[in-house]
């Protein structure tokens, strides 16, 4: 399925971008965390994926209106409803010298597909891919494939050479703390290659001598640096320390628009954030209840809901830079449908009633994992979150880290009560839903088996066998309308469960230099390749 380039453009997500470079120039920008590795295999992470994405490729990317273009593939074609074939870029190199080819391509399939490999969805659907010469690979799908080009858009060619002579062909699974040569390295055929890596110090890039293609940037070396301190970055920016930072606090947007020379960039991001609950064991380990599990309750899960004010954390901690939502997806993904995102009203009086019912008149105390350096606002959210559920006689213990600490306990299934943010990389509902809201494979319905990396990012164990059902129609059911219309019923039903608690779809703030061009993805990446600095 190809992205329609108008839906972002309608957006006003695309900034302006230089039609040939300018004379060479050094770049500075910061985060407000660092990238989790340098493997683009160890965590589907959206910053990190972005990130890696300036040092490795894949077969297609994006250009910067945001459409499928080729990039190691030249082209592909699919005779078969279930075969497709690609050919590949000839003349291509790693950056330590090595050819690209068609090994390199079935060793990162088989590489991605490992069990510790969390980009093992990107590639699900993909029954086999077969080496037919030196350029051309045969893949064939475990049914029609609608939206494998968007699916395999994050899947990296790594090089399979580089990888077996460091010992990295085992992809580290994070969760358990595994590392090797390619979680601090890194040997892409990217426009940009690895120089430093100093993790939450600085890493530094600079521009590939040897790239096969064109890039319109001028930008030479460039370094990023995370900075934590939303404070500290914005004092940075305004100090002409760096020439980007994101995201930019929104009560210092118009400070910053203020200052001469400098500019905040704000559009959506399809980005949504949400909270999850654990729905499956027996006993919650981060709560006072013993010898049973209150949210397996639905009155418990929707007293949660009804309690948070969504429009109240939209005006006074989002400052109007949030779009509140009933769904797991936002505008600009493939899937939403608005006659369905519409929230349950908030009513704490109705939550405080429906926790009574469930058994639990004076509420219960449970703890609250959230990250204080990942999304928008992230903490003060949760902050929030905590004094709503206070109202209904909940004792909530909000328990904020770094994304690295908070991520490892989701991928660990070590958490009661979370919140986390998705974009999906593939921009399909189905993506949101196969990572966080389908059956985990211990879960499954009888006769069934779990896609690969289904669930990896489901930490409460949300499960519906109806909704598996219709993720797997929906996984090669070709005919849009058909498509939407089984989307629609899988969200509804997730929507009725209470299977998570939708919060908004956050917007993006970045901070740029006047004399700096480049493109605003809408899924919040930043791509190199396009910036320029006059």
């Amino acid at each position: 399925m190809r992205m329609d380039k108008k839906i972002f453009a309608a957006l006003g997500v695309l900034a302006a971008v230089a039609a040939a470079p300018a004379q060479a120039k050094d770049f500075r920008w910061s985060f407000q965390s660092d990238a989790v590795t340098m493997d683009p295999y160890n965590i589907n992470e959206t910053m990190t994926l972005g990130f890696v994405g300036n040092i490795f490729e894949g077969l297609i990317r994006r250009n910067e209106a945001f459409e499928i273009e080729p990039a190691l593939a030249t082209e592909w074609s699919t005779p078969e409803p279930t075969k497709w074939v690609f050919k590949l870029r000839q003349g291509v190199k790693f950056h330590n010298g090595n050819p690209f080819n068609a090994d390199d391509v079935v060793f990162s399939y088989e590489r991605a597909s490992q069990k510790s490999s969390d980009v093992a969805p990107f590639v699900a659907g993909i029954k086999s891919i077969k080496k037919i010469d030196d350029y051309t690979v045969e893949v064939i799908t475990d049914g029609p494939r609608p939206i494998l080009l968007n699916e395999i858009g994050l899947w990296y060619i790594v090089d399979k050479e580089w990888a077996e002579a460091n010992n990295a062909v085992q992809v580290g699974a994070l969760a358990k703390g595994e590392e090797n040569f390619a979680t601090v390295n890194a040997n892409g055929t990217g426009p940009f290659m690895l120089k430093l890596r100093e993790p939450d110090v600085q890493t530094v890039l600079v521009r590939n001598p040897d790239y096969w293609g064109e890039i319109k940037s001028n930008v030479t070396e460039a370094k990023f640096t995370p900075i934590k301190s939303a404070a500290t970055r914005v004092a940075s920016f305004l100090s002409g320390e760096l020439d980007m930072m994101y995201p930019v606090p929104l009560q210092d947007v118009d400070r910053i628009n203020q200052k001469a020379g400098l500019k905040v960039l704000q559009n959506p991001e399809v980005r949504t954030i949400f909270l999850g609950m654990d729905q499956a064991s027996d006993e919650l380990k981060y709560s006072d209840v013993k010898g049973k599990n209150p949210f397996k309750d639905r009155r418990v899960r929707m007293a949660f809901y009804q309690a948070i004010d969504i429009e109240g954390i939209a005006k006074k901690v989002m400052r109007g830079a949030s779009k509140p939502t009933a769904l797991m997806i936002g505008r600009g993904i493939d899937g939403f449908d608005e006659s369905v995102n519409k929230r349950f009203p908030h009513d704490p009086a109705a939550a405080k009633k429906l926790l009574a019912e469930a058994g639990y008149p004076d509420g219960f105390g449970i703890t609250f994992d959230c990250p204080n350096d990942r999304y928008v606002n992230d903490e003060a959210i949760c902050q929030a979150i905590t004094a709503m559920l206070a109202r209904i006689g909940m004792k909530v213990t909000l328990n904020a880290q770094t994304k690295a600490k908070h991520f490892e306990k989701l991928k660990a299934v070590d958490s009661s009560f979370f919140l986390l943010g998705w974009t999906p990389g593939s921009l399909d509902m189905h993506n949101t839903f196969f990572y966080n809201a389908a059956c985990p494979p211990d879960m499954v319905a009888p006769g069934t088996t779990a896609g690969s990396g289904q669930a990896s990012w489901n930490a409460g164990k949300y499960c519906n066998h109806k909704v598996d059902e219709l993720l797997n129609r929906i996984a090669v059911e070709v005919d849009t309308d058909k498509r939407q219309a089984l989307i629609s019923e899988a969200m509804v039903l997730h929507k009725e469960d209470i299977g998570h608690l939708p919060l908004h779809q956050q917007a993006l703030a970045w901070g740029v230099k006047d004399n700096v061009e480049l493109a605003q993805n809408p899924d919040n990446t930043f791509t190199l390749r396009f910036v320029v600095v006059k």
